[in-house]
C-alpha cells in the first residue's frame, strides 16, 4: 500500500516503516561519526569507564531511542530496550516505535552488538522480571558480566496501571489553579490560533503525577538492585524539560511540571537510598533537555509556537540540536566526560544537582530573540519569523514521513521493516 501522513489537530495517526527505518539509520550514522569517532562499535571503548550493559526504559522514540542508539553505536554497549508499541499488519501501519525498534534490532545484529527489545507494559512487575532475565541473556551473548552500567528512564505514556493496586491512572496536560489561554500554531497550515485549557482538578494532578512522576523509576531501580544486576558504578538518568517562563503556566507550573517535580524527588530518593550501598546505582540524575518536537509537544498549547520561533533563532546561531545530537552531547560532555567517566561526582550539574543540556536554548541571547519574534508574529509574517517548516518536518519525521531519500509513492508493506 501507499502510505501518506494522516494528521488531525496536530496529531499524526499513522506512520511509514521505510521512513522510520531511514531516520533510525541516520541517527546511527551520526552517532558513529560523532561519538564513536568513526570506529566500529565494538572498538569504541565500552569497558573503559564507558557503559557496557545498558537498559533503556522507553526505548522506541525520541530521547529514549537516541539514548539507546548512542550507547550501542557510540560505545559498543549491549542494550536491552523496553517499550509498548502496536505492530503493523498487512493492511495497517503500526506505531512509529514499532518500526524504530525493528530497525534498531536489525542494525545492531549487523554490527555484532548484543541487543534485546521487549514489548509490553513497562509499568508492570511482569516487565521488570522479563527485563532482568533479558539483561542476563544479553550480557551472556556479549560475553560481559550481567551488571548494568547505565539505566535510562524515558517513558512517555498517557496511562499507567499501579502494579500494587491495579488502579489505572490517566495523565492530562492542564494548568493548575486557573484557565490558560495563549497563542499556538497549526503546523500543517501555519495558522496562528489561540488555545485554551481549563485548570486540572486535584484528582487529575495526582493521576498525572502517578503516570509521569518518579514512582516507577524508583521501582525499576529497586527491582534491578534486588536481582543484583547493578554494577557498583551504575548510573541512571531520567529526562525532563523546564523551558522559559512564558511556558510555565501550561508546563512547569501545570500538571506536567508537577509530575516532573516528582521525577526530581525520585532522583534524590534513589541517591539517598543507595548512598552507602554497593547493590544500587552510584548516582541518579535528572537531565534537563532542550525543547524538541515530539508526538506530545505538538498538542501542548503555546509549545508549537514557542518551538517554531526558537528553532528559527537557534538555527541562525548554529546552535540547533535534535534528540540524537542532544544525547551525544549528554554522553560525551556530561555523563561520560573524561573526568566524569571515572568519577560520577565530576558530572557537571547546576545548583539543584541537575544536568543541563538545555543550556544553549536558555542562553540570554537565544531567549531574548525568541521572545521578540513571538511578539512580532502575525498571520502575514509567520513563515518569515518562525521555523514552522522545520517544526512540521520534525513532526512528520518522527512518524517516518518527510525523510530524505524515501520514495513515498512506492508500494510499502506496513507489516514490518524489510
Amino acid at each position: 500500500m501507499i502510505i501518506k501522513p494522516m494528521v488531525r489537530n496536530n496529531i499524526c495517526i499513522n506512520s511509514h516503516p521505510s521512513g522510520c527505518a531511514a531516520s533510525v539509520r541516520n541517527q546511527i550514522r551520526y552517532v558513529t561519526k560523532n561519538l564513536a569517532g568513526g570506529k566500529t562499535p565494538d572498538a569504541a571503548g565500552a569497558g573503559e569507564n564507558r557503559p557496557g550493559l545498558v537498559l533503556v526504559i522507553g526505548c522506541s522514540t525520541g530521547y529514549g531511542l537516541a539514548s539507546r542508539v548512542s550507547a550501542a553505536f557510540g560505545y559498543g554497549a549491549a542494550t536491552v530496550g523496553v517499550s509498548f508499541e502496536k505492530p503493523g499488519s498487512q493492511t495497517k501501519p503500526g506505531t512509529p516505535g514499532w518500526y524504530n525498534n525493528q530497525c534498531f534490532d536489525m542494525e545492531a545484529a549487523k554490527a555484532g552488538l548484543a541487543a534485546k527489545t521487549l514489548d509490553g507494559d513497562a509499568f508492570s512487575s511482569e516487565m521488570k522480571t522479563r527485563a532482568a532475565q533479558a539483561l542476563g541473556e544479553t550480557a551472556a551473548r556479549a560475553g560481559i558480566p550481567a551488571k548494568v552500567d547505565l539505566i535510562v528512564y524515558s517513558l512517555a505514556s498517557p496511562v499507567r496501571t499501579d502494579p500494587k493496586t491495579g488502579i489505572m491512572y490517566r495523565s492530562v496536560i492542564k494548568p493548575i489553579g486557573q484557565t490558560y489561554s495563549g497563542k499556538t500554531l497549526d503546523m500543517m497550515t501555519g495558522s496562528v490560533i489561540t488555545a485554551s485549557a481549563e485548570p486540572a482538578t486535584d484528582e487529575e494532578i495526582a493521576a498525572t503525577t502517578k503516570v509521569m512522576g518518579g514512582e516507577d523509576w524508583e521501582l525499576w531501580i529497586d527491582a534491578l538492585a534486588g536481582e543484583g544486576l547493578l554494577s557498583p558504578s551504575a548510573r541512571t538518568v531520567a529526562y525532563t524539560y523546564i523551558g522559559p517562563e512564558l511556558s510555565w503556566a501550561i508546563y512547569k507550573n501545570g500538571t506536567i511540571g508537577r509530575a516532573k517535580a516528582d521525577l526530581e524527588r525520585a532522583a534524590g530518593a534513589i541517591n539517598t537510598k543507595f548512598a552507602d550501598s554497593r547493590i544500587g546505582p552510584a548516582r541518579a540524575w535528572i537531565s534537563v533537555n532542550k525543547a524538541l518536537v515530539t508526538r506530545a509537544s505538538a498538542v501542548i498549547p503555546i509549545i508549537p509556537f514557542y518551538v517554531s520561533c526558537l528553532f528559527k533563532v537557534m538555527k541562525e546561531k548554529r546552535l540547533h540540536e535534535g534528540c540524537v545530537e542532544q544525547t551525544v552531547r549528554l554522553y560525551r560532555e556530561r555523563l561520560y566526560d573524561t573526568e566524569a567517566a571515572a568519577d560520577p561526582a565530576k558530572v557537571p550539574v547546576d545548583s539543584e544537582g541537575r544536568i543541563r543540556i538545555d543550556d544553549w536554548e536558555m542562553r540570554d541571547d537565544v531567549q531574548g530573540e525568541t521572545t521578540g519574534r513571538m511578539e512580532k508574529v502575525t498571520a502575514e509574517n509567520v513563515f518569515e519569523l518562525t521555523d514552522i517548516a522545520g517544526f512540521k518536518h520534525d513532526f512528520l519525521e518522527a512518524h517516518g514521513f518527510d525523510v530524505e531519500g524515501v520514495d513515498y509513492e512506492e508500494e510499502t508493506d506496513p507489516s514490518g521493516i524489510k
